[in-house]
């Protein structure tokens, strides 16, 4: 199948869930409500904790939730808002928990658009840029719920992610170009963007290859079954590479500030 159909109907129990019947334009590989009545795709939905595992993880750097004073950042909260839209998403197939997902994962580019944009920046224009996002994302969310089409979407999101890598390069190798943890900063960089490129290529293969899969899965039998549900890849690996490239920006960000007192 390819990527413009990424609807895989007539599962055996997709109109007979708490959710039924699926509404969303997207309904991915994983059989329709399998597992459980009340979770539509079951891998797909908990695989999203990863996002949550890896926000909380940032907010309590500490590592416990009763000792630790948290530290929530605009990144952080957007990953964790990611996780629980993402969730919802695929836990009940709705229409408008999809638009939940694909906005979250809009927040969460935006997120990482300004902390890379604004690193080294006068108060006046960090203020302009913060404020252009702000104007910018919402524009393009409003247009994108008119529109509905996600190939929008997909430009957006891609297109922010470039700018992101484009620009933690430029400030890792001129604006820190003598700095002694830059190296280890554009390796862990490189790293995350693996990570993202191995999810993606995972979830196109859970794509294309859907009815292979599904046979494959019927043949190796539960639980192992499960570690082919590649969509759910892409959500645990996306989640391990989101959260590396957020963790290098804040290093990164708070460097230049300590370089800024300094001077």
């Amino acid at each position: 199948m390819g990527h413009h159909n990424i609807r895989f109907e007539g599962d055996r129990y997709s109109d007979h869930g708490a959710w039924s019947p699926p509404t969303s334009r997207a309904n991915f590989c994983e059989e329709d409500y399998v597992v459980t009545f009340y979770i539509a795709e079951f891998i797909n939905a908990l695989t999203n904790f990863a996002y949550v595992y890896f926000a909380l993880k940032s907010i309590y750097p500490r590592g416990r939730m009763s000792s630790s004073r948290p530290k929530p950042d605009f990144m952080s909260l957007s990953l964790l808002v990611l996780g629980i839209g993402s969730f919802l998403f695929h836990a009940t197939l709705r229409q408008t928990l999809e638009f939940v997902d694909e906005f979250s994962m809009l927040g969460l580019t935006w997120s990482m658009l300004q902390a890379s944009l604004t690193a080294r920046q006068p108060p006046a224009r960090v203020r302009l840029i913060t404020v252009v996002l702000a104007v910018a994302y919402p524009s393009f969310a409003a247009f994108y719920f008119w529109s509905a089409k996600i190939v929008y979407h997909s430009i957006a999101f891609v297109a922010a992610l470039l700018v992101v890598l484009a620009r933690s390069q430029y400030t890792l190798h001129v604006l820190l170009p003598t700095f002694p943890k830059r190296w280890d900063w554009n390796r862990r960089i490189w790293k995350a963007l693996g990570w993202c490129v191995l999810g993606y290529v995972l979830w196109t293969v859970d794509l294309e290859y859907c009815a292979e899969l599904r046979a494959l899965r019927g043949k190796v039998g539960l639980p192992w079954a499960w570690l082919l549900e590649f969509h759910g890849w892409w959500h645990i690996l996306t989640a391990a590479g989101a959260s590396q490239a957020m963790q290098v920006a804040r290093e990164v960000r708070e460097e230049l500030e300590r370089e800024g007192k300094r001077e």
